[in-house]
């Protein structure tokens, strides 16, 4: 591979993370200008990008620990500070202090993006421990255009809009903080029965979302996150525990993975210490010849 374009495979998921940070600064400006419902998109296209960057760096295998501590820090503004700003805008304003709410969670996604990169490495593998802090930021986001549907009038009309974003913020910083376990979005794939489901679901799901942006987006985001907390609940009234642990964050194998056996005999390490085992069989002894007085 040539140099130049190592460096550029490289760089390719670091500029998809800062065109992640680009639309979660350009949502709070959009915000600020009372464009309300441009920002809330704007919050959604960077948690696509948020997705992407990660995807291409396991592809390329380009991922790095910089690549992760630059993730989590324009996650942070992205799905934490845009949100809450766009919240504030539209509902806090004229409080006086409403705007804790805001500050509340702000804290709930910067504490759990700090436990993501300890707990699980910056990268999960099979759940997600605690709530996603992009699938809360589209989740607040989102209200607002999902309230001028004609389905959010049927179900919350009578509840004031500030009043539902505040409870739904401290409902979200809650989750993200819990242990509960969110599945990941699932691997795309054409080698295996669960590859071609997972492959139909995101297709469909993303059609969806192109054509009914409004209502699919925040139902779906509320759906996956209720899903979480009462498969939690219920497993735990009915003391069952899950067919794996969900906690022990092991790689899911979906049919498309290699395996080989491996002989490690011969890779154990050498001893040098006095009276340790060699690692070479033992010689022989050394022939005997018989003294004169052998009788033999």
């Amino acid at each position: 591979m040539r140099p130049g374009l190592q460096k550029g495979i490289i760089i390719l998921p670091s500029a998809f993370t800062l065109a992640n940070l680009y639309f979660g600064v350009f949502a709070m400006v959009s915000a600020a200008r009372g464009e309300y419902t441009t920002a809330a998109w704007f919050i959604v296209i960077a948690a696509v990008l948020d997705t992407l960057d990660g995807r291409i760096a396991r592809f390329t295998r380009t991922g790095s620990r910089f690549g992760a501590e630059l993730d989590s820090l324009v996650d942070a503004i992205s799905f934490g500070v845009a949100p809450a700003l766009l919240v504030y805008h539209l509902y806090f304003a004229d409080a006086a202090w409403s705007w804790l709410v805001c500050f509340i969670y702000v804290v709930a996604v910067v504490t759990r993006l700090a436990r993501f990169n300890v707990e699980q490495g910056g990268e999960a593998k099979r759940y997600f421990h605690g709530l996603p802090s992009p699938t809360a930021g589209m989740l607040v986001a989102t209200l607002h255009p999902f309230s001028q549907t004609s389905i959010y009038p049927a179900f919350m009309g009578a509840v004031p809009a500030a009043q539902v974003a505040g409870i739904l913020m401290i409902l979200l910083a809650m989750l993200m903080l819990s242990h509960v376990p969110y599945p990941l979005v699932p691997r795309i794939g054409l080698r295996s029965a669960r590859g071609i489901a997972a492959t139909a679901f995101i297709a469909a799901c993303t059609w969806a979302a192109v054509t009914f942006p409004r209502q699919f987006i925040f139902s779906f985001l509320f759906l996956y996150t209720a899903w979480g907390l009462v498969r939690t609940v219920i497993l735990g009234l009915l003391e069952r525990l899950p067919e794996h642990d969900p906690l022990m964050d092991e790689e899911q194998d979906d049919g498309n993975q290699e395996h080989r056996s491996l002989d490690y005999g011969e890779l154990h390490p050498e001893r040098s210490y006095p009276g340790a085992p060699s690692s070479e069989p033992p010689s022989p002894p050394p022939p005997t010849t018989p003294s004169p007085e052998d009788p033999r």
